[in-house]
């Protein structure tokens, strides 16, 4: 067990060296191109020295299984100004990274109520399940089925995943206002 303990520390020590050591190319007498970690001897021409260091790879993008349950149960929350409901429910998906596209319910109030069957805020859909009104519990279990990370992915402290907000449809695509109902306002039951 010592000697593994040993040979962790040894490797870990010669891989740091290694992230941070001089690297030297030079012609030698012969015109052979020598490259070494050792400096070259005097009588070298063409001396070049470099600093090696450890190279990183940085992506910006998601990692595959959060691609998939993207691609397969793509995430969309109806919010307004609901207050803390809603509030908290864009608090849950932030807090766990999820990508999500956000919709506004008063931009497409038909829209809306096609979709969602009622007039309540917040509502998800993740895939094709539907969640009505923030809870935790629910929201918890289907974004696991979906397979959604339980904490958000980061990459330098920053959070990978930001919001979509869908843009408000074209004037063409809304549907005219009921007659004596507030522009933009469900309607009430």
């Amino acid at each position: 067990m010592k000697r593994l303990w040993l040979m962790a520390v040894l490797l870990s020590a010669a891989s740091s060296a290694l992230l941070a050591a001089q690297l030297y190319r030079w012609v030698d007498e012969n015109g052979r191109v020598e490259w070494r970690d050792t400096p070259p001897p005097a009588t070298a021409k063409k001396v070049e020295q470099r600093k090696v260091e450890g190279s990183t790879i940085q992506t910006s993008s998601l990692p595959y299984s959060v691609q998939q349950a993207v691609r397969n149960f793509p995430v969309t929350l109806w919010v307004a100004g609901c207050g803390a409901p809603c509030d908290q429910a864009r608090a849950h998906l932030a807090r766990r990274g999820v990508p999500y596209t956000e919709k506004d319910p008063q931009q497409d109030v038909e829209l809306f109520r096609k979709a969602t069957g009622g007039d309540e805020i917040p509502v998800i859909f993740v895939g094709r399940t539907r969640i009505r009104g923030y809870l935790e519990a629910e929201w918890d279990s289907a974004l696991d089925t979906a397979g959604y990370p339980r904490t958000a992915i980061t990459s330098g402290g920053k959070p990978l995943v930001k919001p979509t907000v869908a843009p408000p449809p074209s004037p063409e695509a809304q549907p005219r206002q009921a007659a004596g109902q507030p522009e933009g306002q469900p309607a009430a039951k």
